[in-house]
């Protein structure tokens, strides 16, 4: 007596047949469902053409100059006195003096071989301390 049997065909294989397709799909639906921020930048209010100079008291200056090595020194007003902070002190900085200070007005000298980005940093950080009144010049004699 002959038992017959029947074979099941269980493959040890991963259906590869449609993974070019599911990929595919996967990748249109992050393209798509992507959103990339836009940069803002600074708000720039540049002085009208015919605008007369203004005198401003020494007291009320603060200077961010930005050495080429990313060190951020500060002087205050007509002070000769340096001092030098990181980056990530800039906000904190600004803060303190401002809220003794309130027509204080921050200048960004930065040195002719300084990256653009230890610029940018010292600009970041008086954005976020909310500071209004800023100078972009560079350093003279550097």
């Amino acid at each position: 007596m002959a038992v017959l049997q029947k074979k099941s065909k269980v493959s040890d294989e991963i259906p590869s047949s449609s993974m070019a397709d599911i990929a595919f799909l996967l990748l249109i639906f992050f393209l798509v469902t992507t959103v990339f921020p836009k940069d803002k930048g600074l708000a720039i209010v540049l002085p009208e053409p015919n605008a007369e100079d203004q005198e401003i008291n020494p007291k009320n200056l603060m200077f961010f100059l930005v050495q080429p090595d990313g060190r951020i020194q500060i002087k205050r007003g007509e002070s000769e006195q340096l001092q030098t902070i990181e980056a990530n002190a800039v906000e904190a900085t600004w803060r303190q003096d401002y809220s003794q200070n309130e027509n204080l007005i921050a200048v960004v000298q930065t040195h002719p071989e300084a990256a653009y980005r230890h610029m940018i940093n010292v600009l970041d950080g008086l954005q976020t301390a909310g500071a209004d009144k800023i100078s972009l010049q560079v350093q003279e004699g550097g």
